[in-house]
């Protein structure tokens, strides 16, 4: 998603879909950020609110230069509307960024089982549940799949927000460093066994004028605030300390990866 932000054109206008709050950052400030939820939060990250239903968006046609839908699509009730709408707001050549959980993953169903579902209404189970309707209703062409691992940061007790249900303790009440344990020993499995224990999901990337580069899935994910790495640049910032590291992003702790 950031290669995406960078390339883009000063004064481009970007749209983040179903935001909350705000599904990325960027430091530049020479685009337009629109972020568009039913609701908008009170802890608002930088950018302009909209508040509407993505089945019906109030912009007119060819609006953005760029869509990032970064975990929302599995919400949207309309599903096929909303496709809709983003192939007419979208510009044509623009890039459309996606990311979504996969349903059949032990984490997802963590999700779904601690949050009661979590409010996802689309199950994707295989890439092609979301290249085939992405392409059919949006015209937008893709272009490169990326396997998204996870961390689950969303049981981390840091990050809470509101009361955290008791069945959390099973997971020691979010403690960091048992995560940051668990995701290690979870992909110690994988690579052993071949196993999908320790992945969460993908990111498609369509439209656009280039292919994205093929880069390798990161398995360094941070158990805080989600971000991942290759190792190597983790190396390079000089946060890793034997076998473990303090994401260079939020300080959280994690234990190093080395392959799956």
């Amino acid at each position: 998603m950031q290669k995406l932000l960078e390339t883009l054109p000063p004064g481009a206008r970007v749209l983040d879909l179903g935001a909350r709050s705000g599904s990325f950052t960027t430091v530049r400030n020479d685009l337009l950020v629109v972020r568009l939820d039913l609701e908008i939060p009170a802890n608002r990250g930088a950018g302009l609110y909209v508040s509407a239903d993505a089945a019906r968006m109030p912009f007119r046609a060819e609006a953005f230069d760029a869509i990032v839908s970064n975990h929302s699509l599995e919400h949207f009730v309309e599903l096929e509307a909303t496709l809709r709408e983003i192939g007419r707001v979208i510009k044509r050549g623009a890039a459309l960024y996606i990311a979504v959980p996969d349903a059949s993953t032990l984490t997802d169903r963590i999700y779904r089982w601690l949050a009661r579902g979590g409010g996802h209404v689309n199950a994707f189970r295989t890439p092609q549940d979301v290249v085939a309707p992405v392409e059919r209703l949006t015209g937008l062409p893709h272009r490169a799949t990326r396997r998204l691992y996870s961390s689950l940061s969303f049981l981390n007790r840091r990050n809470r927000t509101a009361p955290a249900p008791r069945r959390i303790m099973l997971f020691l009440n979010g403690s960091e460093r048992y995560l940051a344990v668990l995701m290690w020993v979870l992909r110690g499995i994988d690579r052993r066994l071949g196993t999908r224990l320790s992945v969460y999901g993908w990111e498609f990337h369509f439209g656009g004028d280039a292919v994205p580069e093929r880069a390798e899935a990161w398995i360094n994910v941070c158990v805080r605030c989600g971000s991942g790495f290759p190792e190597a640049y983790l190396r390079a910032k000089n946060v890793v300390r034997g076998f473990a590291y303090h994401c260079p992003e939020c300080g959280g702790f994690n234990l190093l990866s080395r392959g799956v």
